[in-house]
């Protein structure tokens, strides 16, 4: 699911994987990861949300299967300066 990095730092850093599981999983991905993974953890995935991760069908999509209500603007970079 996550081409740059090894399976071991990517499953170390949740809210990456499951970020990419959400919006770039198939049906048997996703199956997986709500048999490993709580609603609880992908709540916390979806409000430390990563910048460039989500598209915005996934984004409101897993805000209603997941019941958070009001729905935030996407994660969006934050350029200094």
């Amino acid at each position: 699911m996550v081409w740059f990095r090894s399976p071991a730092q990517t499953l170390a850093d949740p809210v990456l994987f499951l970020s990419h599981v959400m919006t770039c999983g198939t049906v048997d991905d996703l199956r997986v990861v709500r048999a490993h993974f709580t609603d609880d953890q992908l709540r916390q995935a979806l409000h430390d949300g990563l910048p460039g991760i989500f598209d915005a069908r996934s984004w409101a999509y897993w805000h209603a299967v997941l019941g958070v209500d009001p729905v935030p603007p996407l994660p969006a970079r934050r350029l200094p300066g």
